[in-house]
């Protein structure tokens, strides 16, 4: 019986590699990765409209928290479930603000984001490539890597939401519809991955893009009113009810990880 815990990270080989700082892609990651971006979506809003905050207090708030929270987790160096995940609902909501702004509050077309943040999140992939020769999820070692990786993250979240925008509102799809899209888009990087041979790098990132206009726009379908296509649940219900769907699935994977583990 090993007495080896998650936080033992003394193994001359752990050492020698450095200890991943990112969690490894498993079904639990993805159920967070949706309810994170579903309620970046609604949290945002609530912020925003039902407390009366509005879009510009909002934002800065925010980054402000986003801010603190990314300081703690670049000094944890390694993967510490509650932290990195704060981080990802934090950059969600960020990353929608974001997007918001732009389009509230300069009247930048949702057409004109889209491109930017394609061009900016290309622009990043190619640097980091360039310097670590490498886009892997299961090599983030070193703290430029995961610079690279959250700024990736950050754009993806903005780039997603002003791609759901555009379908859903833009061009009047409307938010169920826009959900079913894309969940057919990720179902067919799916199968393009697991029967034929999408690379895997690639095929984490564009879900990795695609999760966030699903999420947004069940979100939506699920606060809106009636009136704008919506259930009419409210941003409060749906905020709170997929941050304790968040908080529990942390929960259990930070149990998880302090388990023993047998040998």
């Amino acid at each position: 019986m090993s007495d080896a815990t998650f936080a033992d990270f003394d193994h001359p080989l752990q050492q020698a590699q450095g200890v991943n700082r990112v969690p490894e892609v498993t079904p639990g990651f993805w159920l967070i990765k949706l309810m994170a971006v579903t309620m970046g979506e609604t949290a945002a809003d609530f912020l925003a409209v039902n407390l009366g905050l509005g879009l510009g207090t909002t934002t800065i708030l925010m980054t402000a928290v986003l801010i603190a929270a990314m300081i703690w987790q670049f000094r944890q160096k390694a993967y510490v479930p509650a932290y990195y995940w704060i981080a990802v609902v934090l950059i969600s909501v960020v990353g929608t603000l974001i997007t918001d702004n732009m389009t509230d509050a300069l009247g930048i077309p949702l057409l004109t984001s889209t491109i930017g943040f394609t061009i900016a999140l290309a622009a990043t992939f190619a640097v980091w490539f360039a310097l670590e020769r490498t886009l892997s999820i299961h090599e983030v070692f070193t703290f430029r890597r995961e610079a690279f990786y959250w700024l990736a993250i950050l754009f993806t979240f903005a780039l997603g939401t002003a791609v759901g925008d555009m379908i859903a509102e833009t061009f009047s799809v409307g938010f169920a519809a826009t959900g079913v899209l894309f969940g057919l888009i990720i179902a067919s990087l799916a199968l393009g991955y697991f029967a034929l041979g999408l690379d895997g790098i690639w095929a984490f990132w564009l879900c990795y893009i695609f999760t966030r206009p699903l999420g947004a726009s069940f979100g939506d379908f699920l606060a809106q009113p009636a009136e704008f296509g919506g259930l009419g649940l409210g941003t409060i219900v749906t905020s709170f009810a997929f941050l304790a769907v968040i908080a529990a699935t942390v929960a259990a994977m930070t149990l998880r990880r302090r388990a023993p583990i047998a040998g």
